[in-house]
């Protein structure tokens, strides 16, 4: 099969597609025919050797896809061989087979289709375990979404009118605002010409954001610090900016407000049972129509270069997917 493979830190031009052994399904394991495997900003901090977790070199990066079941491995019950698949792994998804434990595997919806399935984990998963477990974010409450026109960030602006909140989402460009208003956002606010704390406060009547929702870091985390209600909560999910911010604790002292850690990825496998509980509500709202994910981009495997050039360009809209076979 062919495979992207990493085999030294550096930038998407480093990496290289080669043909490696097919990989068989043991124990417990199931084996997958990739049709589509999703990007995400922290594969391009994985193959710089930056992130949280680092596997051994040569490896593949890209943790989620989606595709049919071709074999399983003794002891596996959760699916059967032809099941549409979405897999969530660490690593291995930039392929045209992927194994992995069937914990890490579930069944598609029969209305969602590969392109979808293959991102909906991450940013479906990332954002209701921050919404929801972190924020414990109520109907009625205000919510602010940093970087809205991301797949974590369209996430959250839809599961934030899911859950009854009135959502502001935030955003460098009127063209990526666009994206969070069809995703349901009840106000926009482009940062790059746009003053954010006198925006929110505004849009607010002064009290400011109940939740912050944060995957870009930097200053503008600094500013988003400076807009939170009393008892509010500012969700750390990451830093698409490249820059991690420090913060000024008397911020929270004077605002009663929290920062919160989100590490979904950790969690998962610390709470399994929430986990899934989470994402039978995910799927439900997926069925009623309340989530919509937005597919902006395929690419072909031998262009994965250029279409991870798009996180670190901070071009990517929506979900960008790498299409190794389309659907019948």
């Amino acid at each position: 099969m062919k495979a992207v493979l990493c085999k030294e830190y550096g930038g998407p031009e480093q990496l290289v597609i080669e043909e490696v052994t097919d990989p068989q399904a043991g124990p417990g394991e199931v084996l997958i025919d990739v049709y589509s495997a999703a990007l995400n900003f922290p594969d391009t901090l994985q193959i710089n050797g930056k992130y949280q977790f680092q596997p051994p070199m040569p490896f593949t990066p890209g943790s989620e896809t989606a595709g049919v079941v071709t074999a399983i491995g003794e002891g596996v019950s959760r699916v059967a061989v032809g099941d549409r698949v979405m897999v969530a792994n660490l690593i291995g998804g930039y392929a045209e087979k992927v194994k992995s434990h069937e914990s890490t595997v579930r069944k598609l919806p029969d209305n969602m289709s590969m392109n979808v399935g293959c991102g909906f984990n991450m940013i479906y998963g990332t954002s209701y375990y921050a919404l929801k477990q972190r924020g414990n974010l109520k109907a009625g409450e205000t919510l602010l979404v940093l970087g809205a026109s991301g797949g974590v960030g369209l996430a959250a602006v839809e599961l934030g009118k899911a859950m009854g909140a009135t959502v502001i989402a935030a955003a460098s460009s009127d063209e990526k605002l666009e994206y969070a208003q069809s995703a349901g956002a009840d106000f926009v606010i482009n940062y790059g010409k746009e003053d954010l704390k006198a925006r929110v406060k505004e849009l607010t009547e002064g009290k400011g954001a109940d939740v912050i929702y944060d995957p870009v870091g930097g200053e503008l985390f600094q500013t988003a610090t400076r807009c939170v209600a009393w008892d509010g909560r500012i969700l750390v999910i990451g830093f698409a900016s490249g820059e991690i911010p420090a913060f000024k604790t008397n911020l929270a002292l004077l605002k009663s407000s929290s920062i919160v850690g989100v590490f979904w990825g950790a969690w998962l496998m610390k709470d399994p049972g929430a986990n899934e509980q989470n994402f039978v509500e995910l799927f439900e709202m997926f069925e009623q129509g309340k989530l919509n994910p937005l597919v902006t981009q395929i690419y072909a495997l031998d262009q994965v270069t250029q279409a991870l050039n798009l996180f670190i360009d901070r071009k990517a809209v929506g979900k960008v997917v790498m299409q190794m076979q389309a659907e019948s």
